[in-house]
C-alpha cells in the first residue's frame, strides 16, 4: 500500500510557460523532509505551459478540464485529485525558498489550532513583499479607502489598516487574510470549510474563505521562515483589467459577508473610494493611461459581485 503523502501541492496555471518551470524547480529543490504530491490544473493555456510540464516535470498530475475554470474552481479541482494530509495552494509564479514548505508543515503540525497558514513574501529584488496577507476588510477600513486616506497614509495601521501596516511578516501572527499564493491548510480543514467558494472566478476566494475559517473558530496565521519569491498580478492583463476583477471580488465579499446597513454601506464606500480616485486620476493627468476612471466607469460591472447560486450560509458566511 503507497504511503500517504504529507503535501498535495496544488497550482493552477494559465499561460504560465515563462514561470512554471521555476516554480516546479523550486518545490522540488527546495524541499527535503516532506513528501510531496504535484498536482497542476491548466485552465485552458494557449502557450506552451502544458508541453513543458509534460516533458519536464512527469512526475506531476496535470489535469486539463479543458476550459478556464476560473482560481477557485481550478483549485477545488485539483484538491479532489489529491489526498495528502495537507494542501499547499501555490501560483505557478512563485518560487520556493529555504525549505518553506518544510517549515511551515512543522509549524502547522505544532500548532494545529491555526486552521490556515501563510508565509513570508518577497519580490525578485529580495526585498519583503507584503502581499502575503492582509487585513480583513471592515466598515471602517472601507470608509478610510472611500475617503482616499489609505492612499494619503499607505501602510499606516490607523488610516490604512488592511495593509496591516509597516509590519514585514517577520513574527508569528494571526492575520486576517491570507492570499492563495502560498496557502496551506490541513485536508480535514480544507474540507471542513467546503474549500474554495467557487461563486468568485478571480480574487476574493482566499479572503472569503478566512473569514469562514475565523467564524469556525480557527485563526489565519503567518509562520515567517516560510519564504517564497511572487511577482504578483500576472494573470490579468492590465492593471485596470486586475483592479476590475479585484473589486468584484471586494463587492462579492460585502455582499456574502455583511448584512443589512452593513451590506450598503460597504458597497457604497467601494463605489465612492474609485469615484474619488477617477475624478484626482483626471484632474492631474486627464486620465488616459490610469486605471480608476475605468474601474469607476465599469461600476455597473463589479458592484453586484459575482452571482449568488445558493445561500452563502452554507458555505459558513
Amino acid at each position: 500500500m503507497n504511503k500517504r503523502a504529507d503535501v498535495a501541492v496544488v497550482i493552477v496555471t494559465y499561460n504560465s510557460e515563462n514561470e512554471i518551470s521555476t516554480c516546479l524547480e523550486s518545490v522540488a529543490a527546495e524541499t527535503q523532509d516532506v513528501e510531496l504530491q504535484l498536482v497542476v490544473v491548466d485552465n485552458g493555456s494557449k502557450d506552451g505551459t502544458v508541453q513543458v510540464i509534460r516533458e519536464k516535470f512527469p512526475q506531476v498530475k496535470l489535469i486539463e478540464p479543458g476550459c478556464n475554470l476560473g482560481f477557485a474552481a481550478g483549485v477545488n479541482f485539483g484538491v479532489k485529485n489529491s489526498d495528502a494530509e495537507f494542501v499547499l495552494l501555490l501560483n505557478p509564479d512563485a518560487e520556493v525558498r529555504k525549505n518553506s514548505i518544510d517549515k511551515v508543515v512543522a509549524f502547522a503540525r505544532s500548532n494545529p489550532r491555526y486552521g490556515l497558514y501563510g508565509g513570508r513574501s518577497y519580490d525578485s529584488t529580495g526585498e519583503v513583499d507584503p502581499s502575503s496577507c492582509w487585513g480583513a476588510p471592515t466598515l471602517w477600513s472601507l470608509f478610510l479607502f472611500a475617503s482616499g486616506l489609505t492612499t494619503v497614509f499607505p501602510r499606516s495601521g490607523f488610516f490604512d489598516p488592511e495593509s496591516l501596516g509597516d509590519w514585514k511578516r517577520d513574527t508569528v501572527r494571526e492575520v486576517g487574510i491570507i492570499t492563495g499564493c502560498f496557502l496551506l491548510a490541513p485536508r480535514t480543514v480544507w474540507d471542513e470549510l467546503h474549500g474554495l467558494d467557487e461563486r468568485f472566478f478571480m480574487y476574493g476566494e482566499d479572503a472569503d474563505l478566512a473569514m469562514r475559517a475565523r467564524a469556525a473558530g480557527y485563526a489565519p496565521v503567518i509562520c515567517p521562515e516560510a519564504g517564497f519569491i511572487h511577482e504578483g498580478g500576472k494573470s490579468s492583463d492590465t492593471p485596470a483589467s486586475k483592479t476590475l476583477l479585484l473589486f468584484k471580488g471586494k463587492a462579492t465579499l460585502v455582499r456574502f459577508h455583511w448584512r443589512g446597513l452593513g451590506r450598503s454601506l460597504g458597497l457604497l464606500f467601494l463605489a465612492a473610494g474609485t469615484g474619488l480616485r477617477a475624478l484626482l486620476a483626471r484632474l492631474s493627468s486627464g486620465g488616459s493611461t490610469d486605471r480608476w476612471p475605468t474601474v469607476w466607469e465599469k461600476r455597473n460591472q463589479w458592484l453586484p459581485g459575482y452571482p449568488v447560486t445558493g445561500d452563502p450560509a452554507e458555505k459558513g458566511a
